[in-house]
């Protein structure tokens, strides 16, 4: 498998490895086992690095010279590890590092964040990363990153099995993987017991009936509520939006944390209608939770493509090279559905899971997504989302809005 790999990787070799503005680090050695809280380095391990590359004038960057189809394997090794952001669930997020370590001999850690958290982090970090690579998640945040200079461009030969350049950033700082579609997962038992009816659109989620029944992630921490936000903006107008949040969250019962979050409130009945990623639902249902319909909104609804990057200025970037070359070829994505991810796969040389297309899901309903108008706009957009639910927010209610 790494003599496949190696093949591929020669190519990208011959064309070089370039990087926009990213900077080069120094030849580590392999941290001990860590847990994932562990992942990142410290204050102390982060000056070390910079003073070895400011001793040394030849970078393990630099020690991978093109055409050798070798070069860039080697100078991931020396560096000797890799951390990773992961803004999917864990199970994959796991998985995926571990491969990548059995297959590299890379110690790889890694952190599992919700994609507003890893924006923010980075941001913080301004240009010193505490990791080298993200891992998962919807875009949103990867096109705020992109527009702030945070993640670095890779000219990534396995990008040549995307299924579209839809799926990629025009600049190459980012890479898609998977794709999901957003809709809504309610529990039906519960909507019996309550002698109600599914929701079939985006406008039944406001109806008075469903008061307290509802739960949707936080913006401030979840990328797939900012996805939400922006798909309403461009569906229904700016200021029609802004009145259709401060109507749904009338019958919003709490935010979570995390995208998926929803998804597992649903099959308990802690919540009877959950707002998210329906590839979410049906890890529930899988699991056992057969009380689950997943509904795609009858007026439209948009998809996340899920995705990876390299962040600007870490300390291992060759070893971030390889990994997004690994992230996308079927030695990462084909092993997805094993760890419980059964989202729509965007590479051309991937198998499809089953299940993503067992519960016909109706990926062709989704609106145009405006992804410019999202990149530089949805900071924004959170924030008036909360200036429009107002004293909802501010108020001792806003226990609501989940952190942890």
């Amino acid at each position: 498998m790494k003599k496949k790999l190696a093949l591929v990787l020669a190519c990208a070799m011959a064309f070089g490895l370039t990087a926009c503005g990213g900077g080069g680090g120094t030849a580590t050695t392999a941290a001990p086992e860590t847990t994932a809280a562990e992942a990142a380095p410290t204050e102390a391990q982060t000056e070390a690095v910079e003073s070895e590359a400011e001793g040394e004038e030849t970078t393990a960057a630099e020690a991978a010279p093109a055409g050798d189809m070798d070069a860039l394997i080697e100078a991931a090794k020396a560096e000797g590890e890799l951390t990773v952001y992961g803004s999917c669930e864990e199970e994959y997020l796991s998985a995926a590092c571990k491969n990548f370590e059995s297959l590299y001999g890379i110690k790889t850690k890694f952190q599992r964040l919700s994609t507003s958290e890893v924006y923010t982090k980075i941001s913080e970090e301004a240009g010193k990363p505490s990791a080298d690579v993200w891992f998962g998640g919807t875009t949103d945040p990867y096109n705020e990153a992109v527009a702030d200079g945070l993640l670095m461009a890779y000219d990534a030969v396995n990008a040549a099995n995307l299924i579209s350049e839809d799926y990629k950033d025009p600049t190459n700082c980012w890479y898609g993987i998977y794709k999901g579609i957003l809709g809504f997962m309610v529990n039906t038992e519960e909507l019996e017991r309550l002698n109600l009816e599914a929701p079939k659109t985006w406008d039944d989620l406001t109806k008075e009936e469903y008061k307290g029944l509802i739960m949707l992630s936080n913006p401030n921490t979840a990328g797939t509520a900012k996805l939400v936000i922006n798909t309403m903006i461009q569906m229904k107008g700016h200021d029609e939006a802004m009145e259709y949040f401060k109507a749904l969250d009338q019958n919003i019962n709490q935010y979570t944390k995390s995208g998926s979050g929803p998804s597992k409130m649903v099959g308990p009945g802690e919540c009877v209608i959950g707002i998210g990623f329906l590839h979410d639902g049906i890890y529930q249902i899988l699991q056992g939770y057969d009380n689950i319909e997943l509904i795609v909104p009858e007026d439209g609804t948009s998809f996340e493509v899920g995705a990876t990057a390299i962040f600007e200025g870490c300390a291992h970037p060759n070893a971030a090279k390889l990994w997004i070359e690994f992230a996308l070829s079927p030695e990462c994505v084909d092993h997805a559905k094993e760890a419980g991810s059964y989202q729509f796969l965007v590479l051309s040389n991937a198998t499809q899971p089953e299940e993503a297309t067992r519960f016909g899901l109706d990926m062709n309903n989704t609106i145009d997504y405006d992804f410019e108008d999202a990149k530089e706009n949805s900071s924004k957009y959170v924030e008036e989302f909360f200036e429009a639910l107002g004293s909802n927010a501010d108020s001792a209610d806003s226990s609501r809005f989940l952190t942890e």
